[in-house]
């Protein structure tokens, strides 16, 4: 495939766009690829993480016109038979940027990236050599953990986030009720997107689940996977969710595992604070992307989400999965909850050990219940926030503020 005549959905940095069919797409730019080209400059390999259709392939593609890289798409039969001998290949090409896309259909290529980046170095290349794409966290970390160790540079890459898109209202209740998916979100209509978005879920009940997984039935995992988008921000049970589908509790265990390893669902856990109190201990489970939860629910407008149970945990994880996309590394997050009731929404463990809370609210006020008050005073948190759907930013105590969505991952964002 030739770069220079590669499709691309969206800009990067100042590329002038790209043609596709006689016509000019609709842009929007990345976050993540100053990211990207800084890790290129320092690593031999980077890995870029994310699942199908989050704009993996267009970033890289629009890298590599920059830097004259070679792309091989290894779903593509012909590129695969390029590497029937990999050394020889790899290092006719040691000038060179490589992208190796959909990495996971040859697996056994990370131990032969690892015998030619080292004949790299030890010949004094340049490091600037592999950039691998994948559509799974399982299988790339499995695979290239132990053969890179040391050689290789691991990054996310999140559907849209608000801080991607225009700053309007209209724009980040489209990107809610759509998702961040570019081609779901840049879709004519709402009905054209939820169309694609069906077509991404048939995608990988259909293709990718039994690629990646142990041989799950589409419909169970379906039925599943439904289930957890009615559950949306719940404590995990596993047991209930096993007796519903006739299936074993560590089955559930499993399945879910995949889910959250294609980085499909998010697995939030608790929060274990030596505070003298009876904690919950099971994890919060989230469908990650806000369209592919509305997708499952059936859910095709905002007015349709408003009249729906789930609003308000449908706010909270699209809040959540914005605010996660900005976290500096190495923090941690978490939720809070008692058995009487003291709950915070987010709990975000900085690099420096201080804790902020943080409560979601869908609306344009921020009004808060008791328990948030009783958590607060159990973690003393260094700084506490209660994020809401408007853009105003205002006390509510003198510990705690009320601050919009954007205006929060602009700041956590900053300081990453």
């Amino acid at each position: 495939m030739n770069i220079r005549n590669a499709p691309c959905c969206f800009s990067i940095n100042n590329l002038a766009n790209i043609p596709q069919d006689g016509k000019f797409t609709r842009m929007l730019e990345r976050i993540i690829t100053e990211k990207v080209n800084h890790a290129l400059t320092r690593q031999a390999a980077v890995a870029l993480i994310g699942p199908r259709q989050v704009g993996k392939t267009t970033l890289a593609l629009a890298i590599g016109q920059q830097l004259g890289a070679l792309y091989l798409d290894l779903e593509n039969r012909d590129d695969r038979e390029r590497l029937r001998d990999p050394v020889l290949f790899l290092e006719s090409q040691e000038d060179r940027l490589v992208i190796l896309d959909e990495i996971h259909r040859v697996p056994e290529l990370f131990e032969t990236l690892r015998g030619v980046i080292d004949q790299g170095r030890r010949n004094q290349k340049g490091r600037c050599r592999f950039l691998i794409l994948g559509s799974a966290a399982i299988d790339l970390l499995r695979q290239s953990g132990e053969s890179l160790a040391g050689r290789i540079t691991y990054i996310d890459m999140n559907p849209l986030s608000v801080l991607e898109i225009k700053n309007t209202r209209k724009a980040r209740e489209q990107l809610w009720l759509r998702g961040g998916f570019p081609d779901a979100y840049l879709a004519e209509s709402d009905r054209e997107s939820m169309l694609l978005r069906k077509d991404f879920i048939r995608t990988y009940l259909e293709r990718d689940v039994p690629m990646f997984g142990p041989r799950i039935p589409s419909t169970t995992l379906e039925r599943l996977w439904s289930m957890l988008a009615n559950r949306q921000g719940s404590i995990l049970n596993a047991s209930q969710l096993a007796r519903s589908l006739d299936v074993s509790t560590q089955s559930v265990g499993r399945y879910i595992d995949l889910l959250a390893d294609l980085l499909l669902v998010r697995r939030l856990p608790p929060y274990h604070a030596n505070v003298g109190k009876r904690l919950v201990k099971s994890p919060k489970v989230y469908i990650r992307d806000s369209g592919m939860l509305h997708t499952l629910l059936g859910l095709e407008t905002i007015e349709q989400i408003a009249g729906h149970p789930i609003y308000g945990a449908s706010w909270e994880g699209f809040a959540l999965e914005t605010l996660l996309a900005q976290l500096p590394w190495p923090a941690t997050a978490h939720f809070y909850r008692t058995s009487a009731g003291a709950e915070i929404d987010l709990v975000i463990e900085r690099p420096d050990r201080s804790i902020w809370a943080i409560e979601i609210k869908r609306g344009l006020s921020a009004k808060l219940e008791r328990g948030f008050y009783n958590a607060r005073e159990d973690l003393k948190p260094a700084r506490s926030f209660v994020v809401h759907s408007g853009e105003d930013r205002y006390p509510i105590t003198k510990e705690i503020e009320a601050i919009g969505l954007r205006e929060l991952a602009e700041l956590l964002s900053s300081e990453a």
